[in-house]
């Protein structure tokens, strides 16, 4: 059998270096694609010693899946026992009160955890603007998807609770509640209400939330 000509060698060992590049630079790319991602690069995990979860571990259990909410055109209304009703836009909530910054707890009834850095407005700061009458009893947050839940006025202003819009440092992604968080320190998941649309405030200290009216105390403390 005639043996391949000099040229006719060259040209075949190309070819069979180029397929075996192809073949390794397709193994890598596959590879890079299959590898773990991180979904929030940007999010700090740390903050002045402590170590953070991801927001990726703060888990979505919405009641009608996630909430897409347009800032231009969103309104956050504070109404009830206030004397000066309010509809503030998204901007002005962010950028015309006092942030604050905060490392808390959650813990879901569910089972998962999580330790975030929250930064948002003192909710008596947006009840003061409110005009609120600050001997009512609860204060009760509604949600866009139909959720609602309320706590007691007394501890919204003694444990300064925060209306978050960022979370370790990015803005609350809206599968995590943009535009605003119920950073509910000391209870559990389920007062940690998201996509909050309005806060009433109220004497009825008797209001059952979405959960509360299926049977999960109104005193949702953490012991």
């Amino acid at each position: 059998m005639e043996k391949p000509k000099p040229r006719y060698a060259k040209a075949l060992a190309i070819i069979a270096v180029a397929l075996i590049v192809i073949f390794v630079v397709t193994l890598v790319l596959v590879a890079t694609n299959l590898s773990p991602q991180m979904l929030y690069p940007a999010e700090v995990r740390s903050y002045q010693g402590q170590n953070l979860s991801s927001i990726g571990d703060v888990k979505e259990n919405a009641i009608a899946g996630t909430q897409y909410i347009n800032a231009s055109t969103y309104r956050l209304a504070i109404t009830g026992l206030v004397s000066k009703p309010l509809q503030l836009p998204y901007q002005d909530v962010v950028n015309n009160y006092q942030s604050y910054t905060k490392v808390v707890y959650i813990y879901c009834v569910e089972g998962w955890n999580a330790t975030i850095l929250w930064q948002g407005v003192l909710l008596k700061d947006l009840l003061m603007a409110a005009g609120a009458n600050m001997s009512a009893k609860v204060v009760i947050f509604y949600a866009s998807d139909g959720y609602s839940t309320a706590l007691p006025l007394d501890y919204i202003v003694n444990k300064n609770i925060l209306l978050a819009y960022k979370m370790n440092n990015l803005t609350i992604p809206p599968e995590r509640g943009f535009p605003f968080q119920l950073v509910a320190e000391s209870q559990f998941g389920y007062k940690w209400i998201k996509w909050i649309t309005r806060i009433e405030v109220s004497d009825n200290a008797n209001y059952l939330g979405y959960w509360e009216s299926k049977g999960y105390p109104n005193n949702a403390t953490i012991s």
